[in-house]
């Protein structure tokens, strides 16, 4: 049982893992200011591949 994800849910994916890592640095207690900035990117990154995988199959996206 495989994804069968065209390229529109590929670039999905890999945004999906970039802003997950993105996020780690902000996780850390001690982690500085630009660690904090980073978070807002991050977000925008997950969010956008969370909609190009959820959006890639056909019929209505859940």
């Amino acid at each position: 049982m495989g994804l069968k994800l065209s390229k529109k849910g590929l670039v999905g994916v890999v945004l999906m893992l970039v802003g997950t890592l993105a996020f780690l640095p902000g996780l850390i207690p001690s982690s500085g200011q630009a660690a904090t900035f980073a978070l807002l990117p991050a977000a925008l990154l997950l969010t956008y591949g969370t909609y190009l995988v959820g959006t890639d199959g056909g019929g209505r996206p859940v």
